[in-house]
């Protein structure tokens, strides 16, 4: 089975919406290159609704003059997680709508290989609570927000980590990487 990697850009009170935040840091060589190791090996993208319909507008004019991600993420299959969204592919090509939140659907698209998620906070919620995360990547910036939507939610669950790594990065932003906690 394909790993499953998590990317997340989130402050240091764990704030993870619509990170416009992560303007005032640029994008240094050393984090696309950081984020560019997560993408290598993706055979595909998984995405929330949500997520799905910010990055479509976004990416999907954008050619590889404008930015070295553009191929990857407009020439790799995206499969996106909702129940409403139905012609995802008249929004984005390469785009699969793939139904409700389904572990088993999810663990067959990475059985095809490598599946990248970026964002999406409800999706890895889900996905961490059934162990499919096998790299939770939290890039973290040093900025605190105070409100907004948080990985890790007040009343969530309990969810146990391994720690994997730490990268520090040219602009202040540290590179945290996590794996499913270590049985035990």
């Amino acid at each position: 089975m394909g790993a499953i990697r998590v990317h997340e850009f989130t402050t240091v009170d764990g704030v993870v919406d619509a990170p416009m935040w992560t303007m005032d840091y640029g994008f240094p060589e050393d984090l696309a290159a950081s984020i560019g190791a997560l993408t290598a090996p993706a055979r595909g993208i998984l995405l929330g609704r949500t997520t799905f319909e910010m990055f479509a507008p976004a990416w999907s004019t954008r050619t590889a003059e404008d930015d070295e991600g553009a191929p990857f993420f407009n020439d790799t299959p995206k499969y996106v997680v909702s129940s409403t969204l139905v012609d995802a592919e008249g929004v984005w090509r390469n785009s699969t709508a793939v139904g409700g939140y389904d572990a088993g659907r999810i663990r067959e698209l990475a059985e095809r290989g490598d599946l990248y998620v970026s964002g999406s906070a409800t999706l890895v919620r889900a996905l961490l609570a059934d162990g499919l995360v096998d790299e939770l990547h939290l890039y973290v910036y040093p900025v605190a927000v105070g409100t907004g939507i948080r990985l890790f939610p007040d009343g969530g669950p309990r969810t146990a980590l391994t720690p994997l790594g730490v990268e520090r990065l040219s602009n202040g932003v540290v590179h945290l990487t996590y794996g499913p906690a270590a049985a035990g």
